[in-house]
């Protein structure tokens, strides 16, 4: 039997990611395969169905997923996870030079969010805000509609928006504020961090109830077994934002859960109920 992995196309480098880690993963031993899905719904939908064994899934499709195996009396867990989704943070950001100090400020006011289904970059920062009291109008910027945040296309957006004076705020993750400084889309100093989000986990590899054990567990074992020291793999894992695999961990999306909730882009059994989502 051969394992077989469903990963999202959100860009081309998926095909180089896994066309790599695939031929790796078979010269020590692991009869190992992958399939691309166009959005993570119908890969969700497959790896419940037990049409592929694992699936590369971002926090929404996590929540998603474990929703629907439950559900269907088909759990899931999570195998293992990369070190760059453990503890991240979404920050809602001002321009440097406006009179907004505080969240309160932002009453009545735009704010620019990725797009519907982006974890990161819209339904926990706009959670963060509600929780905080901040009666806001959320402006998205949707890009990439069905891949969950992983084309940041939409927190660009929003990002330039917020330099040109149409939001009075953007939600972007951490690390693309960072990236959208060092990129030149954010000029150095030009915007000021307002608040941000408690941390939360991201993707993580979700393996179906039905999946063959001794291939997951191999699966498993070697991935947290790739070092960033082997020139071979190094490429690879760059190219996917990792520098280690580590053991997965079903305890950093509780904030996630409750957006969802919030927001009805899911119900309790997993069904998709957000309104004007369309992958």
């Amino acid at each position: 039997m051969t394992l077989l992995m469903g990963a999202v196309a959100y860009d081309a480098k998926v095909v180089t990611i896994w066309s790599g880690f695939r031929a790796w993963l078979r010269r020590h031993g692991l009869p190992f395969d992958f399939v691309l899905y166009s959005h993570y719904e119908r890969q969700v939908e497959d790896l419940i169905a037990g049409r592929i064994h694992a699936a590369w899934n971002s926090p929404l499709a996590w929540v998603r997923a474990r929703r629907l195996g439950e559900a269907r009396g088909e759990p899931v867990r999570p195998l293992v996870m990369r070190d760059t989704d453990c503890d991240l943070r979404s920050v809602v950001v001002v321009r440097a030079d406006s009179g907004i100090d505080t969240v309160a400020d932002l009453k009545g006011e735009a704010v620019g969010a990725g797009a519907v289904d982006s974890p990161q970059a819209t339904l926990l920062p706009l959670r963060h805000l509600r929780e905080l009291g901040a009666a806001v109008e959320a402006r998205l910027f949707q890009v990439g509609v069905g891949l969950h945040g992983d084309h940041v296309g939409g927190e660009r957006d929003a990002a330039r928006a917020l330099l040109a004076g149409e939001v009075a705020a953007a939600c972007v993750l951490d690390a693309n504020h960072l990236l959208f400084t060092q990129e030149g889309t954010l000029p150095a100093g030009s915007t000021r961090i307002l608040t941000m989000t408690d941390p939360y986990d991201h993707c993580n590899m979700t393996i179906a109830t039905s999946a063959p054990s001794d291939l997951v567990e191999e699966f498993g074992a070697l991935l947290t077994g790739m070092s960033y020291a082997d020139p071979e793999v190094r490429p690879l894992l760059d190219l996917e934002g990792l520098t280690e695999w580590r053991p997965g961990r079903a305890t950093g999306y509780a904030a996630l859960e409750a957006a969802v909730d919030a927001t009805g882009f899911y119900d309790a059994s997993g069904r998709v109920t957000a309104t004007a989502y369309d992958p």
